[in-house]
Protein backbone atom coordinates (compact mmCIF):
# COMPACT_ATOMS: atom_id res chain seq x y z
CA UNK A 1 0.00 0.00 0.00
CA UNK A 2 2.91 2.43 0.49
CA UNK A 3 4.04 1.99 -2.52
CA UNK A 4 0.65 2.39 -4.56
CA UNK A 5 0.53 5.81 -2.31
CA UNK A 6 3.75 7.03 -2.94
CA UNK A 7 3.15 6.17 -6.78
CA UNK A 8 -0.51 7.90 -6.88
CA UNK A 9 1.23 10.77 -4.14
CA UNK A 10 4.08 11.40 -6.54
CA UNK A 11 1.68 12.28 -9.63
CA UNK A 12 0.01 15.16 -7.15
CA UNK A 13 2.69 17.55 -7.59
CA UNK A 14 1.78 17.44 -11.60
CA UNK A 15 -0.91 17.93 -11.09
CA UNK A 16 -0.39 21.00 -9.47
CA UNK A 17 1.32 22.55 -11.75
CA UNK A 18 -2.37 22.04 -13.42
CA UNK A 19 -4.66 24.00 -11.15
CA UNK A 20 -5.85 21.17 -8.64
CA UNK A 21 -4.42 21.37 -5.16
CA UNK A 22 -3.90 17.94 -2.70
CA UNK A 23 -7.59 18.18 -1.46
CA UNK A 24 -9.00 18.16 -4.96
CA UNK A 25 -6.40 15.74 -5.87
CA UNK A 26 -7.33 13.35 -3.28
CA UNK A 27 -11.06 13.60 -3.56
CA UNK A 28 -11.09 13.37 -7.32
CA UNK A 29 -8.98 10.28 -7.01
CA UNK A 30 -11.58 8.86 -4.68
CA UNK A 31 -14.72 8.92 -7.24
CA UNK A 32 -12.08 7.25 -9.35
CA UNK A 33 -11.05 4.85 -7.16
CA UNK A 34 -14.73 3.92 -6.11
CA UNK A 35 -15.75 3.43 -9.93
CA UNK A 36 -13.01 1.20 -10.40
CA UNK A 37 -13.42 -0.92 -7.21
CA UNK A 38 -17.42 -1.27 -8.12
CA UNK A 39 -16.23 -2.74 -11.00
CA UNK A 40 -14.04 -4.94 -9.32
CA UNK A 41 -16.88 -5.96 -7.03
CA UNK A 42 -19.87 -5.64 -9.45
CA UNK A 43 -21.49 -3.22 -7.74
CA UNK A 44 -24.70 -1.38 -9.38
CA UNK A 45 -23.21 1.64 -11.28
CA UNK A 46 -24.77 2.87 -14.29
CA UNK A 47 -23.80 0.75 -17.24
CA UNK A 48 -22.73 3.69 -19.91
CA UNK A 49 -21.27 5.66 -16.45
CA UNK A 50 -18.87 2.80 -14.92
CA UNK A 51 -15.57 2.24 -14.72
CA UNK A 52 -15.57 0.58 -18.31
CA UNK A 53 -16.72 3.79 -19.99
CA UNK A 54 -14.01 6.32 -18.43
CA UNK A 55 -11.21 3.48 -19.77
CA UNK A 56 -12.31 3.18 -23.62
CA UNK A 57 -12.29 7.50 -23.88
CA UNK A 58 -9.08 9.80 -24.36
CA UNK A 59 -9.22 13.57 -24.90
CA UNK A 60 -11.57 15.75 -24.78
CA UNK A 61 -13.81 12.93 -25.29
CA UNK A 62 -12.32 11.31 -21.96
CA UNK A 63 -12.73 15.13 -19.92
CA UNK A 64 -16.37 15.43 -21.48
CA UNK A 65 -17.28 11.75 -20.55
CA UNK A 66 -15.82 12.05 -16.73
CA UNK A 67 -17.63 15.03 -15.83
CA UNK A 68 -21.05 13.46 -17.53
CA UNK A 69 -20.10 10.80 -15.28
CA UNK A 70 -20.26 12.81 -12.18
CA UNK A 71 -23.23 14.75 -12.95
CA UNK A 72 -25.15 11.24 -13.79
CA UNK A 73 -23.86 9.66 -10.58
CA UNK A 74 -25.02 13.18 -8.76
CA UNK A 75 -28.84 12.55 -9.89
CA UNK A 76 -28.89 8.87 -8.79
CA UNK A 77 -31.45 8.25 -6.15
CA UNK A 78 -30.30 6.59 -3.00
CA UNK A 79 -26.62 6.03 -1.62
CA UNK A 80 -25.05 6.63 -5.17
CA UNK A 81 -26.62 10.27 -5.50
CA UNK A 82 -25.53 10.89 -2.00
CA UNK A 83 -21.83 9.19 -2.67
CA UNK A 84 -21.47 11.56 -5.34
CA UNK A 85 -23.57 14.85 -4.43
CA UNK A 86 -21.81 18.05 -5.54
CA UNK A 87 -19.24 16.43 -7.33
CA UNK A 88 -17.72 18.09 -9.95
CA UNK A 89 -14.84 17.54 -12.03
CA UNK A 90 -11.09 19.51 -11.12
CA UNK A 91 -9.20 17.61 -14.38
CA UNK A 92 -8.45 20.17 -17.11
CA UNK A 93 -5.57 18.31 -18.98
CA UNK A 94 -7.24 15.41 -20.17
CA UNK A 95 -3.33 13.85 -20.66
CA UNK A 96 -3.46 13.84 -16.65
CA UNK A 97 -6.63 12.32 -16.32
CA UNK A 98 -5.76 9.47 -18.47
CA UNK A 99 -2.62 8.99 -16.84
CA UNK A 100 -4.42 8.61 -13.41
CA UNK A 101 -6.65 6.49 -14.97
CA UNK A 102 -4.20 4.28 -15.92
CA UNK A 103 -2.41 3.97 -13.04
CA UNK A 104 -5.22 3.34 -11.14
CA UNK A 105 -6.38 0.61 -13.63
CA UNK A 106 -2.46 -1.21 -13.38
CA UNK A 107 -3.39 -2.36 -9.27
CA UNK A 108 -6.44 -5.10 -8.55
CA UNK A 109 -8.04 -3.02 -5.70
CA UNK A 110 -10.22 -5.71 -4.10
CA UNK A 111 -7.78 -8.28 -3.90
CA UNK A 112 -6.05 -5.91 -1.40
CA UNK A 113 -6.53 -5.33 2.00
CA UNK A 114 -10.34 -4.83 2.50
CA UNK A 115 -10.36 -1.39 3.63
CA UNK A 116 -7.28 -0.77 0.80
CA UNK A 117 -9.73 2.57 -0.05
CA UNK A 118 -9.83 4.09 2.88
CA UNK A 119 -6.12 3.51 3.90
CA UNK A 120 -4.96 4.92 0.21
CA UNK A 121 -7.25 7.63 1.16
CA UNK A 122 -5.12 7.93 4.82
CA UNK A 123 -1.74 7.66 3.11
CA UNK A 124 -2.70 10.59 1.10
CA UNK A 125 -3.81 12.69 3.52
CA UNK A 126 -0.65 11.70 5.27
CA UNK A 127 1.56 13.10 2.53
CA UNK A 128 -0.77 16.24 2.52
CA UNK A 129 -0.38 16.55 6.14
CA UNK A 130 3.55 16.40 5.88
CA UNK A 131 3.26 19.36 2.77
CA UNK A 132 1.66 21.48 5.68
CA UNK A 133 -1.90 20.09 5.43
CA UNK A 134 -2.74 19.00 9.12
CA UNK A 135 -5.92 17.87 10.31
CA UNK A 136 -5.77 14.43 8.54
CA UNK A 137 -5.66 12.81 12.35
CA UNK A 138 -9.32 14.00 12.89
CA UNK A 139 -10.58 11.35 10.18
CA UNK A 140 -8.82 8.06 11.17
CA UNK A 141 -8.57 5.64 14.57
CA UNK A 142 -6.15 2.62 14.34
CA UNK A 143 -7.50 -0.24 12.84
CA UNK A 144 -6.20 -2.52 15.91
CA UNK A 145 -7.73 -0.74 18.08
CA UNK A 146 -11.33 -0.50 16.29
CA UNK A 147 -10.71 -4.14 15.72
CA UNK A 148 -10.12 -4.82 18.93
CA UNK A 149 -13.11 -2.77 20.35
CA UNK A 150 -15.59 -4.28 17.89
CA UNK A 151 -14.43 -7.95 19.12
CA UNK A 152 -15.57 -6.75 22.63
CA UNK A 153 -18.24 -4.84 22.24
CA UNK A 154 -19.74 -7.86 19.72
CA UNK A 155 -22.19 -5.07 17.95
CA UNK A 156 -24.30 -7.78 16.43
CA UNK A 157 -27.77 -7.29 15.11
CA UNK A 158 -29.02 -10.92 14.06
CA UNK A 159 -32.16 -11.89 16.05
CA UNK A 160 -32.83 -8.37 16.64
CA UNK A 161 -34.84 -6.73 13.71
CA UNK A 162 -35.06 -3.23 15.99
CA UNK A 163 -31.10 -3.08 16.21
CA UNK A 164 -28.93 -0.11 15.39
CA UNK A 165 -25.77 1.09 15.60
CA UNK A 166 -24.20 4.26 15.32
CA UNK A 167 -21.10 6.61 15.28
CA UNK A 168 -21.36 9.81 15.50
CA UNK A 169 -18.16 11.17 14.31
CA UNK A 170 -17.72 8.49 11.86
CA UNK A 171 -15.06 9.74 9.60
CA UNK A 172 -14.36 7.71 7.29
CA UNK A 173 -16.56 5.03 8.53
CA UNK A 174 -13.70 2.89 10.18
CA UNK A 175 -15.69 1.42 12.79
CA UNK A 176 -18.89 0.94 10.74
CA UNK A 177 -16.74 -0.97 8.61
CA UNK A 178 -14.83 -3.03 10.67
CA UNK A 179 -18.15 -3.68 12.80
CA UNK A 180 -19.75 -5.29 9.34
CA UNK A 181 -16.54 -6.85 9.13
CA UNK A 182 -16.64 -8.39 12.41
CA UNK A 183 -19.88 -9.30 11.72
CA UNK A 184 -19.84 -11.54 8.89
CA UNK A 185 -16.68 -13.26 10.02
CA UNK A 186 -18.84 -14.45 12.46
CA UNK A 187 -19.91 -18.36 12.25
CA UNK A 188 -23.55 -19.22 11.67
CA UNK A 189 -25.48 -22.31 12.73
CA UNK A 190 -26.31 -23.76 8.95
CA UNK A 191 -23.66 -22.27 7.22
CA UNK A 192 -22.37 -19.18 5.34
CA UNK A 193 -23.75 -15.66 6.81
CA UNK A 194 -25.87 -14.27 4.38
CA UNK A 195 -24.52 -11.28 3.85
CA UNK A 196 -28.05 -10.16 1.28
CA UNK A 197 -30.23 -9.82 4.13
CA UNK A 198 -31.97 -6.82 3.59
CA UNK A 199 -32.47 -5.70 7.20
CA UNK A 200 -28.53 -5.66 8.25
CA UNK A 201 -27.33 -4.00 4.81
CA UNK A 202 -29.84 -1.52 4.58
CA UNK A 203 -31.14 -0.79 8.33
CA UNK A 204 -28.45 -1.15 11.00
CA UNK A 205 -25.36 1.06 10.26
CA UNK A 206 -25.76 4.87 10.95
CA UNK A 207 -23.52 7.60 11.40
CA UNK A 208 -22.51 11.38 10.97
CA UNK A 209 -20.00 13.59 10.63
CA UNK A 210 -19.39 17.22 10.00
CA UNK A 211 -16.91 17.33 7.12
CA UNK A 212 -18.06 16.25 3.27
CA UNK A 213 -14.88 14.42 1.99
CA UNK A 214 -14.98 11.65 5.19
CA UNK A 215 -18.69 11.35 4.98
CA UNK A 216 -18.24 10.62 1.38
CA UNK A 217 -15.43 8.34 2.32
CA UNK A 218 -17.88 6.18 4.95
CA UNK A 219 -20.60 5.76 2.24
CA UNK A 220 -18.00 4.66 -0.64
CA UNK A 221 -16.34 2.13 1.58
CA UNK A 222 -19.43 0.37 2.91
CA UNK A 223 -21.05 0.33 -0.36
CA UNK A 224 -18.62 -1.41 -1.28
CA UNK A 225 -18.86 -3.94 1.29
CA UNK A 226 -22.29 -4.34 0.16
CA UNK A 227 -24.04 -1.93 2.84
CA UNK A 228 -25.93 0.96 2.52
CA UNK A 229 -25.56 2.93 5.43
CA UNK A 230 -27.46 6.26 6.48
CA UNK A 231 -24.35 8.73 7.48
CA UNK A 232 -25.61 12.47 8.01
CA UNK A 233 -24.07 15.60 7.06
CA UNK A 234 -23.73 18.06 10.14
CA UNK A 235 -22.74 19.18 13.00
CA UNK A 236 -23.35 16.27 15.92
CA UNK A 237 -23.27 17.95 19.21
CA UNK A 238 -24.34 21.93 17.90
CA UNK A 239 -27.38 20.48 16.16
CA UNK A 240 -30.54 19.36 17.88
CA UNK A 241 -31.50 15.63 18.80
CA UNK A 242 -32.42 13.96 15.80
CA UNK A 243 -34.55 11.75 17.69
CA UNK A 244 -32.45 8.35 16.60
CA UNK A 245 -31.83 5.39 19.06
CA UNK A 246 -29.05 3.11 19.02
CA UNK A 247 -28.13 -0.30 20.61
CA UNK A 248 -24.24 0.25 19.96
CA UNK A 249 -22.50 3.13 19.83
CA UNK A 250 -18.63 3.12 18.84
CA UNK A 251 -17.09 6.35 18.58
CA UNK A 252 -13.55 8.29 18.41
CA UNK A 253 -14.87 12.38 18.44
CA UNK A 254 -12.23 14.78 16.85
CA UNK A 255 -9.46 15.11 19.20
CA UNK A 256 -8.53 19.28 19.82
CA UNK A 257 -10.85 22.11 20.99
CA UNK A 258 -11.13 23.85 17.51
CA UNK A 259 -14.44 25.42 16.86
CA UNK A 260 -15.15 25.09 21.06
CA UNK A 261 -16.25 28.11 21.55
CA UNK A 262 -19.38 27.84 23.27
CA UNK A 263 -21.83 25.57 24.69
CA UNK A 264 -24.28 23.78 22.76
CA UNK A 265 -27.68 24.67 23.11
CA UNK A 266 -29.36 21.71 23.67
CA UNK A 267 -31.64 20.70 26.66
CA UNK A 268 -30.78 17.14 26.81
CA UNK A 269 -27.21 17.96 27.92
CA UNK A 270 -27.32 18.80 31.25
CA UNK A 271 -23.63 19.90 32.11
CA UNK A 272 -22.76 23.02 30.39
CA UNK A 273 -19.24 22.66 28.32
CA UNK A 274 -17.76 23.85 25.71
CA UNK A 275 -15.48 20.80 25.61
CA UNK A 276 -16.33 18.73 22.22
CA UNK A 277 -15.31 15.62 24.04
CA UNK A 278 -17.89 15.62 26.96
CA UNK A 279 -20.27 17.12 24.87
CA UNK A 280 -20.26 14.11 22.58
CA UNK A 281 -20.23 11.57 26.27
CA UNK A 282 -23.54 13.47 26.86
CA UNK A 283 -24.60 13.17 23.03
CA UNK A 284 -24.05 9.11 23.83
CA UNK A 285 -25.85 8.87 26.57
CA UNK A 286 -28.95 10.76 24.84
CA UNK A 287 -28.93 8.42 21.96
CA UNK A 288 -28.05 4.89 23.63
CA UNK A 289 -31.20 2.95 23.69
CA UNK A 290 -32.20 1.41 27.36
CA UNK A 291 -29.55 -1.50 27.36
CA UNK A 292 -27.62 -0.02 24.98
CA UNK A 293 -23.74 0.15 25.23
CA UNK A 294 -20.94 2.09 24.51
CA UNK A 295 -17.39 2.57 23.40
CA UNK A 296 -15.71 5.92 23.25
CA UNK A 297 -12.59 6.81 22.45
CA UNK A 298 -11.59 9.98 24.88
CA UNK A 299 -8.12 12.04 25.30
CA UNK A 300 -6.88 11.99 28.89
CA UNK A 301 -7.72 15.42 29.65
CA UNK A 302 -10.94 14.65 29.14
CA UNK A 303 -11.03 12.27 32.37
CA UNK A 304 -9.76 14.78 34.85
CA UNK A 305 -10.76 18.73 33.25
CA UNK A 306 -12.91 20.81 34.78
CA UNK A 307 -16.44 19.56 34.16
CA UNK A 308 -15.00 15.79 33.34
CA UNK A 309 -16.45 15.10 36.61
CA UNK A 310 -19.87 16.24 36.52
CA UNK A 311 -20.07 15.17 33.23
CA UNK A 312 -18.90 11.85 34.64
CA UNK A 313 -21.33 11.61 38.02
CA UNK A 314 -24.13 11.87 35.70
CA UNK A 315 -22.75 9.58 33.30
CA UNK A 316 -22.29 6.74 35.83
CA UNK A 317 -25.61 7.37 37.17
CA UNK A 318 -27.55 6.61 34.35
CA UNK A 319 -25.30 4.35 33.23
CA UNK A 320 -22.19 1.35 34.25
CA UNK A 321 -19.29 2.64 33.26
CA UNK A 322 -17.55 -0.98 33.95
CA UNK A 323 -14.61 -0.45 32.13
CA UNK A 324 -11.25 2.07 31.10
CA UNK A 325 -9.11 0.81 28.61
CA UNK A 326 -5.80 3.51 28.79
CA UNK A 327 -4.38 3.28 25.50
CA UNK A 328 -0.47 2.81 24.89
CA UNK A 329 1.71 6.54 24.23
CA UNK A 330 1.59 7.11 20.17
CA UNK A 331 -1.60 5.61 19.32
CA UNK A 332 -2.43 8.04 17.01
CA UNK A 333 0.95 8.20 15.36
CA UNK A 334 1.36 9.71 13.00
CA UNK A 335 -1.30 12.16 13.07
CA UNK A 336 -1.39 13.08 16.45
CA UNK A 337 1.61 11.00 18.22
CA UNK A 338 1.67 13.08 21.55
CA UNK A 339 -2.07 13.01 22.17
CA UNK A 340 -2.09 10.11 25.28
CA UNK A 341 -5.80 8.82 24.97
CA UNK A 342 -8.45 6.42 26.60
CA UNK A 343 -11.35 3.99 25.56
CA UNK A 344 -14.27 4.00 28.00
CA UNK A 345 -17.25 1.21 27.96
CA UNK A 346 -20.94 1.65 29.24
CA UNK A 347 -24.13 0.45 29.27
CA UNK A 348 -27.09 2.64 29.31
CA UNK A 349 -29.91 1.72 32.17
CA UNK A 350 -27.63 0.60 35.43
CA UNK A 351 -25.78 2.68 37.52
CA UNK A 352 -22.15 2.35 37.98
CA UNK A 353 -20.80 0.08 40.89
CA UNK A 354 -17.35 -0.42 39.92
CA UNK A 355 -15.18 0.62 37.10
CA UNK A 356 -12.25 -1.73 36.23
CA UNK A 357 -9.13 0.06 34.46
CA UNK A 358 -6.95 -1.60 32.29
CA UNK A 359 -3.27 0.18 31.59
CA UNK A 360 -2.00 -0.96 28.56
CA UNK A 361 0.74 2.41 28.20
CA UNK A 362 2.75 2.02 31.97
CA UNK A 363 6.02 0.50 30.90
CA UNK A 364 5.16 -0.13 27.08
CA UNK A 365 7.32 0.91 24.27
CA UNK A 366 5.87 3.55 22.79
CA UNK A 367 3.89 3.56 19.14
CA UNK A 368 6.16 5.21 16.15
CA UNK A 369 4.94 4.57 12.87
CA UNK A 370 7.75 2.28 11.66
CA UNK A 371 9.85 0.71 14.42
CA UNK A 372 6.67 -0.21 16.86
CA UNK A 373 3.78 -0.03 15.23
CA UNK A 374 0.31 -0.32 16.72
CA UNK A 375 -0.80 -4.39 16.38
CA UNK A 376 -3.12 -6.31 17.63
CA UNK A 377 -0.76 -7.59 20.42
CA UNK A 378 -1.33 -4.87 22.23
CA UNK A 379 -4.52 -5.73 23.21
CA UNK A 380 -4.68 -9.08 23.31
CA UNK A 381 -4.37 -8.74 27.59
CA UNK A 382 -6.93 -6.17 27.70
CA UNK A 383 -9.26 -8.58 25.54
CA UNK A 384 -8.73 -11.60 27.79
CA UNK A 385 -9.14 -9.08 30.68
CA UNK A 386 -12.51 -7.86 29.43
CA UNK A 387 -14.50 -11.04 28.94
CA UNK A 388 -16.90 -12.25 26.57
CA UNK A 389 -19.73 -10.26 27.84
CA UNK A 390 -20.05 -7.28 25.90
CA UNK A 391 -21.74 -5.36 28.78
CA UNK A 392 -18.69 -6.04 30.75
CA UNK A 393 -20.48 -8.44 33.27
CA UNK A 394 -18.20 -11.16 32.88
CA UNK A 395 -16.17 -12.35 36.10
CA UNK A 396 -12.72 -10.40 36.33
CA UNK A 397 -9.84 -10.80 38.27
CA UNK A 398 -8.26 -7.86 40.05
CA UNK A 399 -4.33 -7.55 39.41
CA UNK A 400 -3.54 -5.64 42.65
CA UNK A 401 -0.75 -2.58 42.70
CA UNK A 402 1.73 -4.76 40.23
CA UNK A 403 -1.44 -5.32 37.77
CA UNK A 404 -2.89 -4.40 34.67
CA UNK A 405 -6.51 -4.51 35.49
CA UNK A 406 -8.00 -3.20 38.66
CA UNK A 407 -11.60 -2.98 39.91
CA UNK A 408 -11.91 0.91 41.48
CA UNK A 409 -15.81 1.00 43.76
CA UNK A 410 -18.03 4.16 42.93
CA UNK A 411 -17.19 5.30 46.41
CA UNK A 412 -13.36 5.32 45.36
CA UNK A 413 -14.30 7.29 42.31
CA UNK A 414 -16.79 9.58 44.05
CA UNK A 415 -13.81 10.53 46.22
CA UNK A 416 -11.77 11.27 43.58
CA UNK A 417 -14.66 14.02 42.09
CA UNK A 418 -15.57 11.23 39.67
CA UNK A 419 -12.56 11.94 37.43
CA UNK A 420 -10.98 8.85 35.86
CA UNK A 421 -7.48 9.79 35.78
CA UNK A 422 -6.91 7.06 38.05
CA UNK A 423 -3.39 5.79 37.78
CA UNK A 424 -0.64 2.36 40.31
CA UNK A 425 1.78 1.37 38.51
CA UNK A 426 5.24 3.35 38.27
CA UNK A 427 6.02 3.84 34.83
CA UNK A 428 10.21 2.92 34.91
CA UNK A 429 10.17 3.77 31.03
CA UNK A 430 9.80 7.85 31.77
CA UNK A 431 12.49 7.16 33.83
CA UNK A 432 14.88 5.24 30.92
CA UNK A 433 16.13 8.25 28.42
CA UNK A 434 15.98 5.57 25.52
CA UNK A 435 12.21 5.46 26.21
CA UNK A 436 11.39 9.28 26.77
CA UNK A 437 9.05 10.67 23.91
CA UNK A 438 10.28 12.53 21.58
CA UNK A 439 10.26 16.51 22.05
CA UNK A 440 7.61 16.71 19.15
CA UNK A 441 5.14 14.51 21.62
CA UNK A 442 5.73 16.08 24.82
CA UNK A 443 5.58 19.63 23.03
CA UNK A 444 2.40 17.86 21.66
CA UNK A 445 1.48 16.76 24.99
CA UNK A 446 2.17 20.10 26.51
CA UNK A 447 -0.25 21.75 23.65
CA UNK A 448 -3.42 19.39 24.70
CA UNK A 449 -2.82 20.31 28.19
CA UNK A 450 -2.75 24.12 27.64
CA UNK A 451 -5.80 24.00 25.51
CA UNK A 452 -7.44 22.22 28.18
CA UNK A 453 -6.70 25.19 30.59
CA UNK A 454 -7.77 27.75 28.25
CA UNK A 455 -11.06 25.79 27.76
CA UNK A 456 -11.32 25.65 31.49
CA UNK A 457 -10.56 29.58 31.64
CA UNK A 458 -13.34 30.43 28.94
CA UNK A 459 -15.71 28.52 30.51
CA UNK A 460 -15.08 30.96 34.14
CA UNK A 461 -15.19 33.79 31.63
CA UNK A 462 -18.18 32.80 30.60
CA UNK A 463 -19.65 32.32 33.93
CA UNK A 464 -18.24 35.90 34.94
CA UNK A 465 -20.14 37.40 32.32
CA UNK A 466 -23.56 35.74 33.20
CA UNK A 467 -22.70 36.82 36.79
CA UNK A 468 -22.45 40.47 35.58
CA UNK A 469 -25.23 40.11 33.43
CA UNK A 470 -27.55 39.10 36.46
CA UNK A 471 -26.34 41.95 38.64
CA UNK A 472 -27.19 44.61 36.05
Amino acid sequence: MSDIVQKLWGFCHTLRHDGVDYGDYIEQLTYLLFLKMAEERGATVPKYHNWASLKEKSGTDLTDHYADILRKLREQPGILGDIFAQATPRFNNPVNLKRVIAMIDEEDWSAMDVDVKGAAFEGLLEKAASEGKKGAGQYFTPRPLIQTICRVMKPDPRGNPDFRMSDPACGTGGFLVCAWEWLISKPVSGGVFDRSDYFIRKKVYHGQDLVPRPRRLALMNLFLHGVEPDIALGDTIYEPDRGDRFDCVLTNPPFGTKGANQAPDRDDFTIETSNKQLNFVQHVLTILKPGGRAAMVLPDNCLFEGKAGEVFEILMQDCNLHTVLRLPRGTFTPYSQGVKANVIFFQKGKTTDDVWIFDARSNVPGITKKDRPLTDAHFEEFEKAYGKDPNGLSKRKDGGETGRFRRFHISDIKARGYKLDVTWLKDDSLEDSDELPEPQDLASEAITELESVVDDLREIITLLEKEEGVET
